[in-house]
């Protein structure tokens, strides 16, 4: 059931690794595949070890359909977000640590760079600290996310969102070279230029153009 979705999310986890956005078993990854159904990473396991049939289907409910392992400790809020943002077709956790030390020093990450808010759709909320495993992470991801694709938690990680595995990687991978870029600035001076809200739409608007099968990007937005 789902084989190469399951595949999908493997390389998904894979990626993080990759990226520096988890250590080990950390994180978490989910995919929505059919009305009903999410695929969910195991509990604790490493995802270099992962094949597919470690990966659990799960329906919105939070009944197992397939699989052995023990779901992601992190399923009500997963859950969570899934029922209460149905455009919502994939979510990722990580415990990166340049978003997270950004999420200790600032209640708001605003745009410090053109991709972040390409990859976000915009500067991206802190949540206020709530407990791993627990509903109330969900809870405060979907009540911060307000539009936007990512949201820091507090003294733990990041949450992303997509309407595709991608698009919540592109998110969780540009937050991070962001908040990198931020730390590296505020090494050399209190005072670090963030985007405006014009620029901020600005480039919202001209990601809607990148990659192949789109159009070219209008002079009217450009130019904006």
């Amino acid at each position: 059931m789902y084989e190469k979705e399951k595949e999908e999310v493997i390389q998904a986890g894979l990626k993080l690794d990759r990226y520096g956005l988890i250590a080990l078993s950390g994180g978490n990854v989910s995919y929505k595949v059919a009305a009903e159904h999410i695929l969910v990473t195991p509990s604790g396991m490493i995802y270099e070890e992962l094949i597919a049939e470690d990966i659990i289907v799960m329906d919105l409910a939070g009944n197992i359909i397939e699989g052995e392992r023990k779901a992601s400790v992190d399923s009500k809020a997963l859950l969570y977000i899934y029922n209460n943002l149905p455009e919502v077709k994939a979510v990722i956790h990580t415990h990166q640590p340049y978003a997270t030390a950004v999420g200790l020093v600032e209640d708001e990450f605003r745009c410090n760079l053109t991709t972040l808010a390409n990859a976000t759709k915009g500067s991206v909320n802190v949540c206020p600290f709530s407990s791993a495993a627990s509903e109330q992470m969900g809870i405060e991801a979907v009540d911060n996310l307000q539009g936007k694709l990512a949201v820091i938690l507090k003294h733990h990680g990041v949450i992303a969102v997509g309407d595709s595995l991608k698009q919540a990687l592109y998110a969780c991978v540009y937050l991070e070279e962001a908040a990198k870029t931020y730390c590296l600035a505020k090494s050399m001076s209190d005072q670090v230029a963030m985007m405006t809200d014009d620029q901020i739409e600005q480039a919202v608007k001209i990601f809607d153009y990148y990659g192949q099968g789109t159009g070219e990007v209008p002079d009217s937005v450009v130019n904006h």
